[in-house]
């Protein structure tokens, strides 16, 4: 997804002109933390900070007083929206401003969406398990991973690494297209990989006990 696809329409953008009084009133009314401000001629100038605003006793001054302090943050129009949330991430605001080639404000996304796209994108609406396993890098091999989920008639729907800052291990979260998965957890204990904690429906029926059910219905027949 680009981050054209994401823009808020509905989110407004402040002129230097426009009032310190005016900037608080619309940063309440749409419950963000920043507003782009833009030029005149529509180059965007940066995102304007509730905070910054909240210092000012006197709300009869303008925006162009921050001018200077502007928070000089934004994504380029039809960039990767990952880059968007590592940009709110990284400056910490509630809106992504999103600019053209010629520094032109084009939009804003908000934070709330992004969330969404994140979790559309993680595969969190599909329904299934989560193992989270522990181990080296040298360790780490997709392949590997894949072959022993599908061993037991499963595919993983997304994978997602994090590295450990203290230790240096990898944390390995696995999203599956199952929610019985303790047999899933079971084939990756007995190829030693630590398995840290796992989320699913436990399987109660073995196999035995399944098949000893389904004679048993034949038998009545």
């Amino acid at each position: 997804m680009l981050t054209t696809e994401l823009i808020n329409s509905n989110i407004p953008r402040l002129q230097l002109k426009d009032s310190i009084a005016k900037a608080l009133q619309l940063i309440n009314d749409y419950r963000v933390t920043h507003l782009p401000v833009v030029a005149p001629d529509g180059k965007y100038l940066g995102l304007l900070a509730e905070d910054d605003l909240m210092d000012i006793e006197e709300e009869k001054g303008s925006v162009q007083y921050f001018e200077e302090s502007l928070l000089k943050a934004s994504v380029k129009e039809n960039e990767h929206f990952l880059n968007a949330v590592n940009c709110s991430n990284k400056y910490e605001t509630s809106v992504v401003p999103v600019v053209n080639e010629e520094k032109e404000l084009v939009g804003v996304i908000a934070v709330t969406d992004l969330l969404k796209a994140l979790g559309d994108f993680s595969g969190a609406n599909e329904i299934g398990g989560i193992i989270v396993m522990e181990m080296e890098r040298s360790q780490f091999a997709i392949s590997e991973i894949s072959r022993l989920v599908e061993s037991n008639d499963a595919h993983i729907l997304h994978l997602n690494t994090t590295v450990q800052p203290e230790t240096g291990l990898l944390t390995v979260t696995l999203h599956l297209n199952k929610k019985e998965i303790s047999a899933i957890v079971a084939t990756f204990e007995r190829y030693e990989y630590d398995v840290i904690y796992f989320f699913g429906d436990e399987q109660f029926e073995n196999e035995i006990h399944s098949n000893y059910r389904h004679l048993m219905n034949y038998l009545d027949i």
